[in-house]
């Protein structure tokens, strides 16, 4: 007489949710994988999926891509280290009234681009966004076709144009634009034209038969000349660095130089050259900046403590000049290929599947397109970028041709660690 086996029956959801304790996830997300699994007739795949959920969070990368400005990476690399003290956002030390939002880092940024005045909004989309409705609603934008692009996350100058209330008309042609183009569409019998807008088209270039109006002529035209120059770098002489500026910049507007130059207002990113948060500056005439300041929008344009806080310390960087070695974007680009092939070489040394090589390193975050600077790194046969990006912490790394490579420029040196741990 036999007797049958008993049935297995699954764990209870909460005795399988404490078992996911270890993953560090909140108990109510582990009870909700124990009951998936349960559901799925595959309890023992609950700490996969406790894995899965935490690969689904925000982490700590290493950046070995060679792209300095990774946009899927939250562009320029920020250090944040404050107390958690209440910070005087809105309020003027002096009487103890409420104050202005925008005064102290505004202030700085003013001083840095050579401007009248300056303020802050949440990202260069919303500068643009803002000065458009500020100065041009319900008027016309002209706006050169060759300038009228479309950037990274369908930022398209139309389109915001369309948001603003303001009418884009559209001058010259794909590839060139002349200041008489300008000129023509200002005399038009139904021409009511606020401002012209120069965008720098940051993220592609356009090579061959073309020609550009530079914002000098722009300026002799008696209307409003508002610049984006896009990826926020602050002066062509770059000061805060030794030596002369790299030649990879050669093309980059840059804030004093076009301020100088005869325009109105600039706008610019923050996370880019800048080597800041995620933020859109707004910087020039004081009476324009006023303007976009009492404008209802900047209220929800407006950004937040921790923001202004991490601003306020780049700009400092700036002012005293530091920047080349306390802002990480330009530790970066500062450091000497000749360090970078030391370390590669000694990362060689110690992991024999990595082979030390000369790399090219990118600017990334649509500055400076199609720019290189020399660098070097580690290769690897094979496609090693899943294994990689699954370890503790994420290193993010490049394939081509077969091999896998590791760039040093955008890896901090206390990091090279990780990478033999990696490698090896």
């Amino acid at each position: 007489m036999s007797t049958a086996a008993p049935t297995d029956r699954p764990p209870s959801v909460d005795t399988l949710a404490r078992s996911l304790a270890p993953s560090g996830l909140p108990h109510a997300i582990c009870v909700d994988l124990a009951r998936e699994a349960i559901a799925a007739g595959d309890a023992r795949s609950a700490p996969a999926r406790a894995e899965a959920f935490t690969r689904t969070l925000l982490t700590p990368v290493v950046n070995a891509t060679g792209v300095l400005l990774h946009t899927n990476l939250g562009r320029a690399p920020v250090e944040i280290a404050r107390s958690a003290h209440p910070v005087n956002v809105e309020l003027d030390l002096g009487t103890g009234e409420r104050g202005s939002r925008q005064h102290a880092v505004g202030q700085l940024f003013a001083r840095l681009c050579g401007a009248e005045a300056a303020m802050i909004v949440n990202n260069n989309a919303a500068a643009v966004l803002l000065v458009a409705a500020a100065l041009a609603s319900g008027r016309q934008v002209l706006v050169s076709r060759g300038e009228s692009v479309e950037i990274g996350g369908s930022f398209r100058i139309p389109e915001v144009l369309e948001q603003s209330g303001a009418t884009l008309v559209d001058v010259g042609t794909t590839n060139r634009t002349r200041v008489g183009d300008y000129r023509r569409a200002l005399t038009r019998k139904t021409a009511d034209v606020a401002m012209v807008l120069k965008v720098h088209p940051s993220n592609y270039r356009v090579e061959g038969f073309v020609e550009g109006t530079a914002v000098a002529q722009l300026a002799e035209l008696g209307v409003v000349i508002v610049a984006d120059i896009g990826s926020g770098l602050l002066d062509a002489t770059c000061p805060w660095l030794k030596g002369p500026p790299p030649a990879w910049l050669a093309d980059e507007p840059a804030a004093v130089q076009t301020l100088a130059a005869g325009a109105d207002l600039i706008t610019f990113s923050a996370d880019k050259l800048l080597g800041g948060p995620q933020a859109g500056i707004i910087a020039g005439s004081a009476d324009l900046v006023a303007a976009c300041g009492r404008h209802p929008l900047a209220r929800a344009l407006r950004p937040g403590g921790l923001t202004l806080a991490a601003l306020q310390a780049t700009a400092l960087s700036y002012l005293h000049r530091r920047a080349a070695t306390e802002i990480p974007f330009w530790r970066m680009v500062a450091t000497p290929v000749g360090e970078l092939r030391t370390r590669a070489e000694t990362i060689e040394a110690q992991c024999p599947q990595a082979t030390a090589v000369p790399t090219d390193a990118l600017p990334g975050a649509g500055s400076a397109p199609g720019a290189t600077m020399p660098s070097y790194g580690l290769r690897l046969d094979g496609d090693h970028l899943s294994r990689l990006r699954s370890l503790e912490p994420p290193i993010i790394a490049r394939v081509r041709e077969g091999h896998t490579y590791l760039d040093l420029r955008s890896v901090e040196p206390s990091d090279d660690r990780l990478l033999v741990a990696a490698v090896s």
